[in-house]
């Protein structure tokens, strides 16, 4: 439902999340679906790579919880058998073997990890207010480092991270505006954490350029402002869901009702994102 504006006062914040920004920029169509259309379209099953991501995830959040002198390996395997989803995997023994590759993964990531210094924060919920923006998400993992905070945030794709990823996340700044603002103290350095490679590409944001990703995240926030709009007086006749056919396609979620999107070539198997050559 469209909130009615009172004339003469300013517009409400308009709420949003990273992940729902890069939705509306990934194919408006599948944005409407998830975030607009009421009964929701019925997606497909949750794929494997999205298990492992959520076990990896869920392991390194569980592993701060222990005590220091029980961040031992065999605790590592111990949370990584009791997280497992098994979910998506083509057979048993392809999720036998990937519980066991992510294990090992987990293992390895945390060996060259500081695991004696405490983090300022895990899966913490923050928030941020803009001139139009209500933004809220949640940060992987928030690191003090000698006096600095540090926005870490997990990656557990197959695929080798760029060289600008870090730069260019939208998310990553996200959490840095608002982490300086919840804890007043200045919050620049952001890190993706790639967990199967344990590589590390960071950025060090300006004043400057967090500002430019805040004015970045407010020009979407407008257009998915005017599309809400457009999808309250005109439902899925609106021209402003048009989908966005690309590689993805393949991997959509609603592809199942998106004539545009199967053109693009058959669906991926649910497991193909941690075996492509298979």
């Amino acid at each position: 439902m469209t909130q009615t504006e009172i004339p003469g006062l300013p517009a409400r914040l308009y709420s949003a999340s990273p992940s729902k920004l890069s939705m509306w920029l990934d194919c408006p169509r599948a944005y409407r679906m998830r975030y607009l259309d009421r009964p929701s379209p019925p997606g497909r099953p949750q794929r494997a790579h999205t298990s492992v991501g959520l076990v990896v995830h869920n392991v390194l959040r569980d592993f701060w919880d222990l005590p220091e002198h029980a961040r031992t390996p065999d605790a590592v395997r111990e949370l990584v058998r009791t997280s497992w989803i098994d979910v998506g995997f083509r057979d048993a023994e392809q999720s036998a073997r990937w519980r066991a590759r992510i294990t090992d993964e987990v293992l390895d990531y945390l060996r060259e990890s500081d695991r004696s210094t405490q983090p300022a924060g895990i899966e913490r919920t923050v928030g941020l207010k803009t001139a139009t923006l209500a933004l809220t998400g949640r940060i992987d993992r928030l690191d003090d480092r000698d006096g600095e905070l540090v926005v870490v945030d997990y990656k557990t794709s197959r695929r080798p991270l760029g060289h600008d990823d870090a730069r260019t996340s939208l998310a990553l700044a996200f959490y840095a505006q608002a982490v300086a603002r919840l804890f007043r103290r200045a919050c620049t350095r952001v890190e993706l954490h790639h967990v199967p490679t344990r590589e590390v590409v960071a950025h060090d944001h300006t004043p400057e350029s967090l500002e430019r990703k805040a004015a970045e995240a407010e020009s979407i926030g407008r257009d998915l402002r005017a599309a809400d709009a457009s999808y309250a007086e005109l439902g899925v006749e609106s021209a402003a869901f048009a989908p966005r056919p690309s590689a993805l396609c393949r991997w959509c979620d609603y592809r199942q009702h998106c004539p545009e999107g199967q053109l693009m070539g058959p669906e991926q198997q649910s497991w193909a994102a941690l075996e492509p050559q298979a």
